[in-house]
């Protein structure tokens, strides 16, 4: 009997959160970017990461999805601990963890059906790529997954045809397709028209609705206070606050936000 080669990659069928922090501490040099942060991302939530600039919500993404390590602390991906020295953005990957940042993982002069499979080609047996096959699932990602009914928009369309929100919703429907249980988005409607803004919290509610998680980077407190379930605050690299989003208005979390400041 062979064994697996890593056994985090195994997902635990009984698990709590799809990935939590404990304790996790990150230095740049002398500077404190991120201190003592306790984060836990359960199934099936929207979890809003807010905070002013510099308050460490890109260190956090960065350390949670195996782009930088901690400098101390634990991670645990389905309540099961990683090893901080091999947790990768690979490993991210297999263990069913995907990014979606602003616009920077589409080829613009690419197909669609292309862009779902960059790097995960699907191979008939003689080792050829199946593009009838890579085409029928591209189809099916559009029409089911992210839901592009009669808007003009095919497999063959190329992403430079595309709108903003559009192509945020190729990249969530793609990182959805791969069976990620943890979806994170990097400020999706950033210089978004409203309409546009629109069709992203759209997909961001896809994303639940399916039985995912999603933590949503956002400036933007009116986007993410209507879909978030939870909001995590951060000030200068700590978590301060955990609200939800129905005990306080975006007046008054924008209030909140602008009295952290002045206490600096």
């Amino acid at each position: 009997m062979t064994e697996t080669p890593d056994a985090a990659v195994a997902p635990a069928a009984g698990f709590r959160d799809i990935v939590r922090l404990e304790g996790v501490q990150k230095y740049f040099g002398s500077i404190h970017a991120l201190r003592d942060i306790d984060l836990s991302i359960g199934r099936n939530e929207i979890v809003g990461l807010i905070g002013d600039n510099g308050a460490g919500k890109s260190t956090l993404i960065k350390v949670m999805t195996g782009v930088l390590a901690p400098t101390s602390g634990r991670i645990f991906i389905r309540d099961r601990a990683v090893d901080l020295g091999d947790y990768s953005v690979r490993m991210a990957h297999d263990l069913a963890i995907e990014t979606v940042y602003q616009d920077k993982s589409l080829a613009e002069k690419q197909p669609l059906w292309r862009n779902f499979f960059v790097g995960r080609q699907i191979t008939n047996r003689f080792g050829f790529i199946d593009i009838k096959r890579q085409k029928k699932i591209a189809e099916d990602i559009l029409l089911n997954s992210i839901g592009f009914r009669g808007v003009g928009i095919t497999v063959d369309s190329t992403v430079a045809q595309l709108s903003g929100g559009e192509r945020q919703g190729i990249a969530i429907g793609r990182a959805m397709h791969y069976n990620s249980d943890l979806i994170v988005l990097d400020e999706p409607t950033v210089a978004l028209a409203v309409k546009e803004v629109r069709k992203v919290l759209d997909f961001v509610r896809r994303i639940k609705e399916s039985g995912r998680a999603c933590v949503y980077i956002e400036h933007n407190l009116a986007h993410v206070h209507e879909v978030a379930d939870r909001l995590v605050v951060l000030d200068r690299g700590r978590v301060v606050a955990e609200i939800a989003p129905r005990d306080m208005s975006v007046s008054a979390l924008t209030e909140f936000l602008i009295d952290l400041q002045k206490a600096h």
